[in-house]
């Protein structure tokens, strides 16, 4: 290295760690300098909006914040600025709507647009105070905790992420997004989802998400972004809805997306779903709606999926996967799936499905090394009710009714469709109901697998209109 471009990086690095020397070293606290006030109980907005412009002004750097409350309305990160949280320190959602100015789609506590380089770290947290905003679901006018609009190189780690008035943490067309040990929690309103990722290049490692709303959610509501390029892995995901979801804003695309090595569970609590009221069989208040639920009803596509080495407990249906006609979809398309290695125990009778429309058909989906333990109780009256086609429906585990013709797996509308080594068995009350039910599928594969019979006269598998067949006697 020459000593032109030596003297260029040591500058560089000056530049950089201007602000961290100055607040990190100065005689004068942060808190003192920008007169930011720890009680939780005085609006210090202004305050903490300056320490971060300021460092920014200086080429960037690390705002750490130290123990104590900081009541505040939204903060926007800026270019190569941390903010760091110190253990003890709390950043507050002011109840006050009026703090949160609209900031791109949404209003936000923590909001960055066009802004790289940047990061939330340390062991603090920040919590929404977002009971204040409760409103119903899909209220509008409701803060989320966190929204990134547009940026690159983002690093998220260790902070706890509490309370929100909407989603937790949002980021849309990001580039570059790397969040590990973080805890989020969302139970304060509706729609309290965990992440909302409609970016490219993302890793989500060793999380804790323990939500209302769906846990990990993938949306793509751009007709013209593509997200891509995901892994989420290591993760401990609750949700009393959704656990691991793609859409139901599906405009754009899903591809190359990784979901691995997590555990799924009930919920630290369920204040507003009543699911045990709604849905039959449910008997526990906290369960979750779908484990896996893959959605292509806008317009858009998937391709290159692969979920794998999950166990999942406390969740009425294991499998959801939807290519659907919600708008206008004639170019849509669902394909290249591969869903492998996984545990699951059901809390309802609602099987897990594979539906196109059609016109629509799901394609190339292979399901391999499966034990899904199901909750027993349907009878041989379930599998002559018709199953309508609801083309244009919100999509959702239970959207063609509470019981379907099988307990394990419906699919409809499909070509190449795939399960291999897979075991379904039933606990509980008898089941009567077939084990599989296709109908309309070109190319079903059914080897190596373990399905219960019904406790009835019924054949294990029932096809309709099927060709291209290779299942058991």
């Amino acid at each position: 290295m020459n000593n032109t471009i030596a003297w260029g990086l040591f500058c560089f690095c000056l530049l950089f760690m201007a602000c961290t020397n100055k607040e990190q070293n100065s005689s004068e606290p942060i808190t003192d300098k920008y007169a930011i006030h720890t009680d939780g109980k005085t609006l210090t907005t202004a305050g903490l909006q300056k320490a971060i412009d300021d460092c920014a002004r200086q080429g960037g750097g690390v705002v750490s914040l130290p123990a104590g409350k900081y009541l505040t309305g939204t903060l926007v990160l800026k270019r190569n600025v941390t903010l760091n949280l110190e253990k003890g320190a709390t950043i507050l959602g002011s109840k006050n709507i009026a703090d949160y100015p609209d900031k791109g789609r949404r209003k936000a506590l923590v909001f960055a647009e066009r802004a790289d380089n940047i990061s939330i770290t340390g062991e603090g947290e920040i919590d929404g105070n977002g009971s204040a905003f409760n409103k119903g679901n899909d209220a509008p006018n409701r803060p989320t905790l966190v929204l990134l609009l547009d940026c690159n190189k983002v690093h998220v780690n260790g902070v706890k992420l509490l309370n929100s008035g909407f989603w937790t943490f949002r980021f849309v067309r990001c580039d570059g997004v790397d969040i590990s040990k973080v805890y989020v929690e969302g139970h304060a309103n509706w729609n309290n989802d965990g992440f909302d990722i409609e970016s490219r290049n993302v890793t989500i490692t060793d999380c804790v998400v323990d939500t209302d709303d769906d846990a990990i959610c993938f949306k793509s509501e751009d007709p013209d972004y593509v997200v891509e390029n995901v892994t989420v892995k290591n993760c401990d995901l609750s949700s009393n809805c959704n656990f691991i979801k793609f859409g139901t804003a599906s405009a754009g695309g899903f591809r190359n997306i990784r979901v691995s090595d997590c555990t799924l569970h009930k919920c630290s609590k369920s204040l507003l779903r009543f699911w045990e009221k709604r849905v039959p069989g449910v008997s526990d208040p906290i369960t979750g709606i779908a484990g896996m639920a893959l959605e292509v009803v806008d317009g858009g596509f998937m391709e290159d999926v692969v979920i794998s080495d999950l166990t999942m407990e406390d969740v009425q249906t294991p499998l959801f996967i939807r290519l659907g006609r919600r708008k206008t979809s004639e170019k849509s398309y669902l394909k290249d799936v591969l869903i492998k290695n996984i545990t699951a125990s059901s809390a309802s009778y609602v099987a897990s499905s594979i539906t196109g429309v059609p016109g629509l058909r799901v394609d190339n989906v292979e399901i391999r090394d499966i034990d899904f333990k199901l909750k027993g109780g349907g009878k041989v009256s379930d599998t002559m009710v018709e199953v309508p086609e609801v083309e244009d429906a919100y999509p959702e585990n239970r959207m063609f009714g509470m019981m379907l013709p099988a307990y394990g797996v419906y699919i409809r509308h499909a070509d190449n469709i795939r399960f291999i080594n897979m075991k379904l068995s039933t606990v509980g009350d008898k089941e009567e109901r077939h084990a599989i039910v296709a109908e309309d599928v070109n190319g079903l594969e059914i080897t190596d697998s373990a399905l219960q019979s019904p406790g009835s006269e019924l054949s294990v598998i029932r096809l309709k209109d099927c060709k291209n067949v290779k299942v058991p006697e």
